[in-house]
């Protein structure tokens, strides 16, 4: 955690509170780690080549530079999804950590995981309510070109 933001809002650090997550330095080179600046898009596939999945909690302000540093891992960028937060509430890809953590996890088809962690936000139920659809389709896509015309269909694109 980068502590950038009000640590009152931070998700990623009330997830750790509640021993849902490590605050963790290092990554190694089997953790899946969101990015939004990544140039792969995650899938249900990953879930093969990875064992672990890290959201790297920072300031969307600092965000692009945050992201330039390197971490070890595989990086993978999440499709659109619309934020249930309420400070970005319904922009799209504008999500917290503990957003970014649960829609890796639906993706990726541990969907009791990423229900317990957006169960400790009050809004946590609008974040997938918002991105249901969106949600069960990602997670069932067996290449990224089977995005682009889900996206057109969405009009996301």
């Amino acid at each position: 955690m980068y502590k950038q933001d009000d640590p009152k809002k931070c998700t990623a650090a009330k997830i750790v509170k509640f021993g849902l997550a490590k605050n963790i330095k290092k990554t190694s080179g089997k953790t899946l780690v969101l990015d939004p600046f990544a140039e792969k898009t995650i899938l249900p596939k990953d879930k093969k080549i990875v064992n672990s999945i890290a959201g790297i909690d920072c300031s969307w302000s600092y965000a692009d530079k945050t992201f330039s540093s390197k971490f070890s891992g595989i990086s993978r960028k999440l499709p659109p999804l619309f934020a249930g937060n309420p400070v970005n509430y319904s922009k799209l890809n504008k999500l917290t950590t503990v957003e970014a953590l649960s829609a890796g996890l639906f993706i990726l088809g541990y969907f009791d995981d990423a229900a317990k962690l957006l169960e400790k936000f009050k809004w946590g139920h609008t974040f997938y309510e918002l991105n249901k659809n969106l949600l069960d389709d990602y997670s069932k896509l067996e290449s990224e070109s089977e995005l682009e015309p889900l996206l057109r269909e969405y009009k996301l694109l």
